[in-house]
């Protein structure tokens, strides 16, 4: 096994956290950590803990898998979860259409 990416797991972070229009004070404040350290986070100043990964992905409505699949040499599993975590927020419509889409590329 290679060593973990914390530079990438920062830059998931802020890349999910950007994505979804939420500050880094929101983040920390539901994760019960100091802004800064989010920040640092972020920007590979420091490592980010487990139990700190896990309540910044609650506060950011997503989950570990979807921030370390990258870390995975077989991530198959987490793809399924990607792309189920992706479908969550949409209507019923979109989400026909991409079974849709699903369907005619097997």
């Amino acid at each position: 096994m290679s060593e973990i990416d914390f530079k990438h797991i920062g830059e998931r972070l802020k890349e999910i956290r950007l994505s979804k229009n939420l500050t880094q004070e929101y983040v920390a404040n539901l994760s019960e950590v100091n802004t800064s350290h989010i920040s640092n986070i972020e920007n590979n100043r420091v490592k980010i803990s487990l139990s700190t990964l896990i309540r910044v992905c609650n506060a950011m409505n997503t989950t570990v898998d979807y921030v370390l699949h990258d870390e995975y040499d077989d991530i198959s599993s987490t793809l399924d979860l990607i792309v189920l975590n992706e479908l969550r927020d949409c209507d019923n419509a979109t989400k026909e259409r991409a079974l849709k889409i699903i369907q005619i590329l097997k």
